[in-house]
């Protein structure tokens, strides 16, 4: 009976041990599957701060910050249309300058061409403020003197080199340009010095007028291209009633798209352009995001609400992204223009706060910068929760995504 006893208990022993190892294996084999999210390898954000002269580059995958000494502080950051470098424009201090992460594409693959470092090109026209890039091609436009900046990636990193200035005699004015596939640009036009700009014209890359201004509007601003056309967000008049976009193809045409009728007296004064989608973006505080329909001749709501505050594209322009106050995080599918996910991300800003957190996204993830508690914070988009919080600056204040969504390497 003992033997029994102890072979009953032995037995039980050994049955409870297996299935704890068998529990423990399933948990272990759950953990495998559904593996931590990961950035692209190449994918990287970087981040000025408000008050120190910083630039901080993050590397998502590994959660590595690298800081770089800047000239100042509050650096507006762009990324060039190639991913390797960022533009960073110092308007008050009349400077620019560029940012290399030391990655290049192949298509296939990405090279590292070095480490993270300042290019050695500038530009010091006065008060550098609009930035477009197309191909290896950075253009910004100057409000001090109403000139152009052009550089080409090829000198970015040659002893001396300065962007050189196109002067097409524009009056000094907060102006807003784009590149078109022929290889002409854009640009706004104002009738007098400091006056808010009302026409767009389309000039050659030496300066010289290609096509006149056949549409004069009230005060615009904010513009994006597809190559073939440029919108910008504009009034219809210098009454400031109504607005619209002007469209503006690259063989001069030009033609105004109404505001949906019970729009009020409000102008989209950002607009983008979703690559991936091919479909234009406009945007206004006040009044949400808008679709902007070139074949239809028409501009229908996204999201329409007067508490969104941060409006953008994802890195490869397939969905948008709507920030509001309250801290919910809204994602668009710009294919249909449904809406895929929503939810609380971040914590309420207030509408007074002078810099409110900044939102940019890749397809992966969302990230965005709260100054009120120094932290960038990473979000996947599969399910809005927040996956990191880098702690990049003291007060991060300007945030791009840049780099390759790519892991793909020799």
């Amino acid at each position: 009976m003992r033997n029994t006893r102890l072979t009953n208990r032995t037995f039980q022993l050994a049955l409870s041990l297996t299935a704890a190892t068998v529990l423990a294996a399933c948990d272990k084999d759950d953990k495998e599957v559904v593996p931590a999210a990961k950035e692209y390898r190449f994918v990287r954000v970087l981040v000025t701060d408000e008050l120190v002269p910083k630039l901080t580059q993050i590397t998502p995958h590994n959660a590595s910050i690298a800081s770089f000494d800047a000239d100042f502080p509050l650096g507006a950051l762009y990324p060039t249309a190639s991913g390797r470098f960022a533009t960073v424009l110092y308007s008050s201090q009349n400077l620019v300058k560029v940012f290399d992460t030391g990655l290049e594409s192949h298509g296939d693959h990405i090279d590292i061409k070095g480490t993270p470092k300042w290019g050695t090109i500038t530009a010091t026209a006065p008060r550098p403020s609009h930035f477009k890039s197309k191909g290896d091609e950075t253009l910004i436009f100057n409000d001090g003197d109403g000139t152009l900046s052009v550089g080409n990636e090829a000198n970015f990193h040659n002893s001396g080199a300065q962007f050189t200035v196109i002067n097409a005699g524009l009056m000094p004015h907060h102006g807003a340009m784009a590149h078109f596939s022929n290889d002409t640009y854009a640009v706004t036009t104002a009738s007098a010095s400091g006056a808010s700009p009302t026409r767009v014209q389309v000039i050659d890359k030496g300066g010289r007028l290609v096509h006149a201004s056949t549409l004069q509007t009230g005060a615009i601003h904010g513009n994006a291209s597809d190559g073939e056309n440029s919108v910008f967000g504009a009034w219809t008049s210098t009454a400031n009633a109504s607005a619209g976009a002007l469209v503006v193809n690259k063989d001069g045409q030009q033609r105004l798209i109404p505001n949906p009728a019970d729009f009020g007296a409000f102008r989209l004064g950002t607009i983008l352009y979703a690559k991936e989608a091919r479909k234009f973006i406009g945007f206004a505080a006040t009044k949400g995001a808008y679709l902007i329909d070139l074949t239809g001749n028409q501009i229908t709501p996204i999201y329409a609400g007067n508490d969104a505050f941060q409006c953008k594209t994802d890195y490869a322009g397939k969905n948008l992204l709507v920030l509001t106050l309250d801290g919910k995080l809204r994602v668009y599918d710009l294919a249909s223009g449904a809406l895929k996910k929503e939810a609380g991300v971040i914590p309420a800003t207030a509408s007074a706060d002078t810099y409110k957190p900044v939102l940019e996204a890749t397809e992966k993830f969302a990230y965005v910068a709260v100054p009120t508690l120094g932290e960038v914070h990473q979000i996947q988009l599969d399910n809005l929760s927040t996956v990191a919080r880098h702690k990049a600056t003291a007060r991060p204040v300007r945030l791009i995504v840049l780099g390759f969504e790519s892991d793909a390497n020799h």
